[in-house]
């Protein structure tokens, strides 16, 4: 049996990124209803990541790609991360630096966006060594209690 229809069903208004609950400093509201869980390995030799590794980029100045549409990128984002968006991705390849490699991430771990952007780069050409996942995405980001960029 496929593991989503083990799932809660989806609710009528999903709310995509958690949000925090007014008034309670780290305490948010998690809607665990919408979207695909996605697997852990996205494609063939692209490196799946956690927070560690993104922070490391952070510091260290690689790339971090937002491939979320930029209604979600405008709300919130992880600091540093430059929006590109999953559909538009193979079109702005010339915006991402091929001299190190870059990191991928949307909404979380039942998001699309990212493994389809990175599957559009791999199948446009894009060397998959270059490509590094981070499948928590926004999701695992916020309920970490890591710092954004954009409101919350």
């Amino acid at each position: 049996m496929d593991i989503s229809k083990k799932r809660i069903p989806p609710r009528e208004k999903p709310q995509m990124v958690p949000h925090a609950v007014n008034g309670e400093s780290g305490l948010l509201i998690v809607d665990t209803t919408w979207g695909k869980i996605q697997p852990i390995k996205v494609a063939e030799n692209v490196l799946t990541v956690g927070e560690m590794e993104v922070h490391e980029f952070q510091e260290n100045g690689p790339q971090i790609i937002d491939s979320r549409t930029s209604d979600f990128y405008e709300i919130s984002t992880i600091p540093g991360a430059k929006n590109i968006p999953h559909d538009e991705i193979t079109e702005r390849m010339d915006e991402l630096d091929r001299s190190s490699p870059t990191i991928f991430f949307c909404n979380g771990p039942q998001c699309p966006q990212s493994p389809t952007a990175i599957r559009n780069l791999l199948s446009a050409g894009y060397p998959p060594e270059k490509i590094l996942y981070y499948r928590g995405g926004m999701h695992d980001w916020i309920t970490l209690g890591l710092p954004i960029d954009g409101g919350l």
